[in-house]
């Protein structure tokens, strides 16, 4: 009866939100509802990342941003045709640079294996580690502003692969669990506070190196315009099949493109979407799963069994981090473009993290419901405020500067109802919407 009332719940809260989708589509437009729903959809897949860091483990990770923005950067390395002008002006000393710094850290680790702990060690790597930077930047300066100065003002970076853009997505998530796995060998040893700054600042790096390093995706200059997984409005628009189809629902060609286009999106996120929650599902329900959560509620028991804690965060770190990845690859291809500049903390950390808290840590149906409640307040705060603003205020004639004032920072009222939202949530269901299910009741 336990799990019978626990799914009418699940089946109850994703109804409700679905009606809100629907209704969307209804009183504003079904274009507009279908592109919310794919954002939501992204921010589903970011939450479950967060959920099976924070909810499985108890990881505290503050970096989120950091390793969307590397799926980001995949989406481009992959997708993006290859420039053959900056390649042959810088690409041999960019590889070059490449290879000493891989072998740099083979060496480093070598020496850091073979000798004994103490200050001969740590002048040997600091010697290895000043000479490898002397020779590397003698390689890697000149082969930068070789590329950057390169027909800088349309390519001026080396570009990528030049292919399909879906295939950024696995891409993304292998570039995120690869910089996991090097931060979680560094950080997972500190108190969960100590960690949480540590990933703040590892993930301020990664986007401030993608803001400068030009070479490699522009910089601030944006890479725009990247291929997409599904048609574009335009050649749809051109095709008399899809006209055809148009008309035969009434609808504007143009109008319909649109829908089509979001449709799509919409089809190709979901699938990747309920691939992962099948397998984070599966994960937590194995006795993998079991036992991070046994570390994560009494380390010192579980440490006490024989189990290795270190090893295991650092597996669940890598995986969540892998999960953000592809979620950050996905945003790029729907966005069709890479802009450093857009990854904000406030969007790709803490939003995140409200919705984990909002729908349920440790539940990942809790986690997708709070990526969906969230993103929705969020993003209706922008097109609805003014108008719900508009009716708050009507008593107030048109020229009062009050209500002029509540009508031009409607939008910057999505803040305020985020923060209630989560103190209410927190004050009546402190779990989230849906809590974790921790016991099984007979």
């Amino acid at each position: 009866m336990t799990n019978l009332s626990e799914r009418n719940k699940i089946i109850l809260a994703y109804a409700i939100m679905a009606g809100i989708l629907v209704l969307t589509g209804i009183f504003q437009s079904p274009s507009l509802a279908l592109q919310i729903t794919t954002y939501c959809l992204i921010s589903a897949i970011m939450a479950l990342g967060v959920n099976i860091q924070w909810g499985y483990a108890g990881i505290f990770n503050v970096g989120i941003m950091g390793f969307a923005a590397l799926g980001g950067l995949a989406a481009v390395l992959v997708s993006v045709a290859p420039n053959p002008a900056p390649i042959a002006a810088g690409g041999t000393g960019i590889l070059i640079s490449a290879i000493l710094t891989i072998f740099t850290v083979a060496i480093c680790v070598f020496v850091y294996g073979k000798m004994a702990p103490g200050r001969g060690r740590q002048i040997a790597l600091a010697a290895i580690i000043v000479l490898a930077y002397i020779i590397i930047r003698s390689f890697y300066f000149p082969a930068v502003e070789a590329i950057e100065g390169t027909n800088a003002a349309s390519t001026g970076f080396l570009g990528g692969l030049g292919l399909p853009i879906i295939l950024s997505w696995a891409v993304g998530g292998l570039f995120a669990a690869a910089i996991a796995w090097v931060i979680g060998k560094i950080a997972l040893g500190l108190r969960s506070d100590y960690l949480a700054i540590a990933t703040l600042g590892i993930s301020e790096i990664i986007v401030a190196v993608l803001k400068n390093e030009d070479w490699l995706n522009r910089g601030v200059k944006n890479v725009i315009g990247l291929s997409r997984p599904v048609h574009r409005e335009v050649d749809l628009q051109q095709e008399q099949w899809f006209i055809d189809l148009a008309n035969s629902f009434g609808m504007n060609v143009v109008e319909a493109s649109s829908i089509f286009v979001k449709l799509s999106y919409v089809c190709l996120f979901t699938i990747v979407l309920l691939v992962i929650l099948y397998l984070s599902e599966k994960a937590l329900r194995s006795p993998w799963g079991r036992m991070m959560r046994s570390i994560r509620d009494n380390e010192v028991s579980a440490n006490a069994m024989g189990k290795n804690i270190t090893k295991r965060h650092l597996q669940v770190f890598v995986l969540g981090s892998a999960v953000v990845g592809i979620a950050g690859a996905m945003l790029t291809t729907l966005d069709g473009q890479f802009t450093p500049t857009s990854y904000q903390p406030l969007r790709f950390t803490f939003l995140i993290w409200v919705m984990v808290i909002v729908g349920g840590s440790g539940n990942n149906f809790g986690a997708i419901l709070g990526g969906f409640l969230i993103w929705y307040v969020w993003n209706a705060g922008e097109f609805m405020g003014p108008q719900i603003m508009q009716v708050l205020a009507w008593p107030l004639p048109d020229t009062n500067p009050v209500k002029i004032s509540l009508i031009e920072n409607a939008a910057h009222m999505r803040q305020i109802v985020l923060g209630a939202i989560l103190l209410m949530v927190l004050r009546f269901s402190p779990r989230g919407l849906i809590p974790e299910k921790t016991a099984r009741k007979h």
